[in-house]
């Protein structure tokens, strides 16, 4: 058993990483049913929720059903993330997790998520500011360094545990990677390995299906795996790895009906959830995903992206299901 604080999680967990635009309520819902253990909020502005921004206050939104969920911010500034994390810590959620890992151009330029890998010293500072202003468990995402020549995550690792983080995932690229290339869990295999390192080290990092997740499971040694890209529009990989752990053997592929439900699902909690005019266009860039691989499917989502009308998307639905009754996903 894995203990984050008071939180505990079942031995080797599944984490649905935090993911702007992707991991709002409606789609941790279905991750939640389909198998992850654990769940974070879309990354959260400290300044935009001392300004009250309205976006970023709605994603303190977190519900009974999806616990134990993180909820995760970022900045730069030691004042505002000691008032944020009062902030989050109002609202309840099991942890708090903070964000030294995106490496976008606009968060980076205003010396938050992967830029603070340039500055451990004041990684330690805005983690410490968390820590003192909540009496939730505070843990931390970040990745193996800023570039291959200054690969700091040894250090980092040691630093954060000495003042109190509860955990840590790590994506195992550098900011200069950004999502190209190979990652490269041999790092996470040295941290975890340090004698020194008690707290959970969760590994991130192109883990794209049963077999890989097994394979890094067994050759790293980490706690746990937190899945990130490779969960967009596809909730079921949880159960699937868990299933082919337990088994060896492979969960059917989800049928055109499971994938019409999720989305039905998802689209109908969305619109719950933000309204409906809102949710059917933030749900939009989801369907490609939900239905990637489907042969002919263009003409259907070209419907899926223009319609506006609740009851015509559940019609295009239904459709789709008609329309592919006995399709074998492959």
């Amino acid at each position: 058993m894995i203990k984050i604080g008071n939180i505990e999680l079942p031995d080797f967990p599944l984490l649905l990483a935090p993911m702007e635009d992707v991991s709002d309520p409606p789609y941790r819902r279905l991750c939640k049913m389909h198998g992850a253990d654990m769940m974070y909020s879309e990354f959260i502005s400290s300044e935009g929720l001392i300004r009250d921004a309205i976006k970023s206050r709605m994603k303190l939104d977190i519900f009974d059903y999806e616990r134990p969920v993180g909820i995760q911010i970022f900045g730069g500034d030691e004042e505002a993330m000691a008032m944020s994390s009062k902030i989050v810590s109002a609202v309840n959620p099991d942890i708090i997790d903070i964000n030294f890992g995106c490496p976008v151009k606009k968060v980076v330029c205003k010396g938050a998520g992967a830029g603070v890998l340039k500055d451990v010293d004041l990684m330690i500072r805005l983690t410490k500011a968390v820590i003192d202003s909540t009496h939730l468990p505070v843990t931390v995402k970040t990745r193996l360094g800023w570039d291959d020549n200054s690969i700091n995550i040894d250090e980092v690792a040691e630093r954060l545990q000495d003042i109190g983080v509860a955990a840590l995932s790590i994506h195992a690229r550098t900011r200069a990677q950004m999502y190209k290339g190979h990652s490269d869990w041999s790092h996470i295999a040295r941290v975890k390995n340090n004698p020194r390192i008690t707290m959970p080290i969760f590994g991130n990092g192109d883990i794209d299906s049963p077999e890989k997740a097994l394979e890094y499971k067994n050759k790293y040694g980490i706690d746990g795996i937190m899945i990130g890209r490779a969960a967009i529009g596809y909730p079921w990989i949880f159960n699937e790895i868990k299933h082919y752990f337990k088994t060896g053997e492979h969960l059917a592929k989800p049928t055109i009906m499971d994938r019409v439900e999720a989305v039905r699902n998802h689209l109908t909690w969305a619109m719950e959830w933000k309204g409906e005019r809102l949710g059917i266009v933030e749900t939009r860039p989801h369907y490609t995903n939900y239905f990637k691989g489907i042969h002919s499917f263009k003409p259907h989502k070209q419907q899926l992206v223009t319609l506006d009308r609740p009851e015509e998307l559940f019609a295009a639905l239904n459709e789709i299901e008609d329309v592919y009754a006995g399709y074998e996903v492959v």
